[in-house]
C-alpha cells in the first residue's frame, strides 16, 4: 500500500510533533542511501518473519563527510526538540524491512527524508492533534484533500504521572493519496491500529501505577497548588515514550507493526479489470449492498432518536429491540444475498443429482427454474443451507429469496427457498399446489443404508430424500431448454465441476439476454401479443416452460437496467417516429 504510517505527539513545549513514521519504497533508497559507504551497508539481516527481512536502516547522510546530518534533514533542529519530541537517538540509522516477494522496502525513521513528504506528514500531524479530532479527543477520524493527501487519524492518551492531567496526547495516522482505497480500508485500519494503541496504553498504565504507588503526584501537587506548574515538575517537562512504557525496544516493535500494517493493508484489497458491461448479477448485488447500507444507516438513526427521547423500556424489551436490526440484516432473505455457512454437505449440482437420483433432481430443478417454492424439511440445518447454496446457482441473483431455516411456514411471495424443521406443518393447499415442491429428509433405516456412490457421500449416507409435488414432472416432458442443457453438462463426466459451473454461468447469461429483449419488447415498447409470439419463436423460447421461465427471470432484472430503459423511452430522441 502506497501510504505512510506515523506516530505523532502533542508536546506541551513545542506543540504537535512527528515521533516515528514508516513509509513504502518501491525503488532504491532516496538521496544515494543505497550507494553510500555508510556504516550500515552490507549488514546481515537481523530477523526474518512473514517474508519480510529485518535489518538496520542505512544512513542517508554520513556525518563523517564534515556536514551535520541535521543540516540536510527536513526535520526540526535539535534545539527545537525535547525528550518528548524525539524517538530515535542522534545518529541512529533507523529501521528497514525488505519484502523479498515484492521487492518493496519499508523504511522507518522519525521524519521522511523527502522534503515534500515531510511537509505532508507534518501538516497531517498538526491537523490530527489540533482541529481534526473526535468528540472527547480520543478516537478515529478521516480528513484530507487531493493536494495534501487523505488521512486516517486515531488519537489517544498515554498515562504520565508527571504530565498535566496525568496524561499525554498522541495519534497514529495513515496518509495516502487514494481516498477510496483509504475509506475501504477503514475497518481494517481501525481494528489493527486500535490493537497497537491498546498495547501502548497497557504498558504505560503499568508504569503509571508503579510511579503513583511509589510517589503519589496528586497529593504532592495539591500541597504545592500555588507553585507554577512548570517549575514544580523539577525539569521533567517532557518524557520519551520509551520512558513512559518502560520498553527500550519500543521503536523496533512499532516498525514491525507499521511495516506489517502497510503490507497487510495493501494485500487485502485487489483491483479487477472488468471487460465489457457488468452482468445483471453484478448490478443486482451492487443494488442489494446499497440497500443494506441504507437500512443500516436508518437503523442507527432510529436508535439515536430513541435514545434522545429518553423513556425507559420495559425490562427485556430493549434487548429485543436492539437485536431486531442485526437479525434482519443477517438473514437477507428478501434480497437474495444470503451468505451460506462454511460447512457444506452438498458439494455441487452434480453431487446433488447423484444423491437424489436423476428423476427427483429433474423435478426439483424444474421447480427451481420455474420460480416455484422449494421447501426442505430436515433436522439438519447445515444440510438445508448447503442444498440452498447449490440450488441458488441455477438462478439469477435477483430471483433468489431465501429463508434458510424457519420454525413456521412462510408464504411463497416472501421466499422461493424455505427451510423448515420436521415438526412444522405445511398448509394442505401448498402440498397440493403445482407451484411448490417439498423435499423431506428422513433418517435412513439400517436396511436402507448404502453408499451414495459419489465423492463426499459420508455425511449423506444416513439420510433418505423424498421429493413430492402437486404437479410432478413427467419423465417424457421436454422441459425448459436451459434445464436440458444443464443436465447434459452434469452427466458429461469429461467436464470437471469448475467447467460445469462456467457452463452454468454462460447459460444464465444467454437466457438473461433473452429476458432483456422480452422485457424491452413487452413492458417498454408494449408490442401486441402476436408480435410477442413471433419474438419468442425467434429467441427459441416459444414452448410453454420456456415462456414461464422467461417471465419469472424477468423479476430478477436490476433496477438499474429497468430505469435505463425507461429513461431511454422518455428521451426526446426515442419519441421520434420510426422510419
Amino acid at each position: 500500500m502506497n501510504a505512510i504510517v506515523a506516530l505523532c505527539h502533542f508536546c506541551e513545549l513545542h506543540g504537535p510533533r512527528t515521533l516515528f513514521c514508516t513509509e513504502v519504497l518501491h525503488a532504491p533508497l532516496p538521496q544515494g542511501a543505497g550507494s553510500g559507504d555508510g556504516p550500515g551497508r552490507g549488514e546481515p539481516a537481523d530477523e526474518e518473519e512473514g517474508g519480510i527481512q529485518m535489518s538496520s536502516r542505512i544512513r542517508a547522510h554520513s556525518p563523517a563527510e564534515g556536514a551535520s546530518a541535521e543540516s540536510s534533514s527536513p526535520g526540526p533542529k535539535k534545539s527545537d526538540m525535547c525528550e518528548g519530541c524525539r524517538s530515535l537517538a542522534a545518529g541512529h540509522p533507523g529501521y528497514i524491512s525488505h519484502d523479498k516477494e515484492t521487492s518493496i522496502k519499508y523504511v522507518s525513521h522519525q521524519h521522511p527524508n523527502h522534503p515534500q513528504l515531510f511537509s505532508i506528514v507534518r501538516q497531517a500531524c498538526v491537523r490530527s492533534l489540533s482541529c481534526e479530532v473526535c468528540p472527547g479527543r480520543e478516537g478515529p477520524i478521516f480528513f484530507g484533500d487531493e493536494q495534501h493527501g487523505f488521512v486516517f487519524s486515531h488519537t489517544f492518551f498515554i498515562k504520565d504521572s508527571l504530565a498535566r492531567g496525568f496524561q499525554r496526547w498522541y495519534s497514529i495516522i495513515a496518509i495516502m493519496m487514494d481516498r477510496i482505497y483509504l475509506i475501504n480500508s477503514w475497518p481494517f485500519l481501525l481494528g489493527k491500529i486500535r490493537g497497537i494503541i491498546d498495547e501502548l496504553q497497557g504498558k504505560a498504565l503499568k508504569v503509571f501505577e508503579a510511579e503513583q504507588f511509589g510517589c503519589p503526584q496528586r497529593a504532592q501537587r495539591m500541597n504545592t497548588a500555588f507553585t507554577p506548574f512548570l517549575h514544580q515538575r523539577n525539569g521533567n517537562a517532557a518524557r520519551s515514550l520509551t520512558s513512559l512504557t518502560n520498553d527500550d525496544s519500543l521503536w523496533a516493535c512499532l516498525h514491525t507493526s507499521f511495516a506489517w500494517l502497510l503490507k497487510a493493508c495493501g494485500s487485502r484489497l485487489t483491483e479487477k479489470l472488468l471487460e465489457g458491461a457488468p452482468t445483471e448479477d453484478t448490478l443486482v448485488q451492487m443494488e442489494q449492498l446499497a440497500e443494506l447500507e441504507e437500512e443500516s444507516e436508518s437503523w442507527d438513526n432510529s436508535e439515536a432518536e430513541e435514545e434522545e427521547k429518553g423513556p425507559a423500556l420495559p425490562e427485556g424489551a430493549e434487548g429485543r429491540e436492539l437485536t431486531k436490526g442485526p437479525a434482519e440484516s443477517s438473514l437477507l432473505s428478501d434480497c437474495g444475498a444470503w451468505q451460506p455457512r462454511k460447512l457444506s454437505v452438498f458439494k455441487s449440482l452434480r453431487h446433488m443429482r447423484q444423491v437424489l437420483g436423476a428423476p427427483s433432481f429433474r423435478t426439483l430443478a424444474w421447480h427451481v427454474l420455474m420460480g416455484n417454492q422449494v421447501i426442505w424439511k430436515s433436522r439438519d440445518s447445515d444440510l438445508v443451507h448447503s442444498a440452498f447454496e447449490v440450488l441458488r446457482t441455477m438462478l439469477p441473483v435477483g430471483c433468489v429469496r431465501v429463508v434458510p431455516y424457519s420454525s413456521q411456514y412462510e408464504e411463497a411471495y416472501r421466499c422461493n427457498f424455505l427451510g423448515l424443521s420436521p415438526h412444522v406443518q405445511i398448509p394442505p393447499h401448498v402440498l397440493a399446489s403445482e407451484f411448490a415442491v417439498v423435499v423431506e429428509v428422513h433418517t435412513a433405516t439400517r436396511s436402507s443404508l448404502h453408499a451414495v456412490g459419489c465423492e463426499g457421500e459420508q455425511p449423506l449416507s444416513k439420510y433418505e430424500f423424498v421429493v413430492t409435488s402437486g404437479s410432478p414432472v413427467a419423465a417424457d416432458r421436454v422441459g425448459p431448454t436451459i434445464l436440458n442443457k444443464m443436465e447434459a453438462a452434469l452427466t458429461n463426466q469429461n467436464l470437471s465441476v469448475d467447467v460445469v459451473d462456467q457452463c452454468l454461468v454462460c447459460l444464465k447469461e444467454e437466457w438473461m439476454n433473452k429476458v432483456k429483449v422480452l422485457f424491452k419488447f413487452t413492458k417498454v415498447d408494449s408490442r401486441p401479443k402476436e408480435d410477442t409470439q413471433k419474438l419468442l419463436s425467434i429467441l427459441g423460447a416459444s414452448e410453454e416452460d420456456n415462456v414461464k421461465l422467461l417471465k419469472f427471470w424477468m423479476t430478477g432484472l436490476s433496477k438499474t437496467y429497468k430505469s435505463h430503459l425507461m429513461s431511454t423511452v422518455r428521451s426526446p430522441t426515442a419519441l421520434e417516429p420510426r422510419n
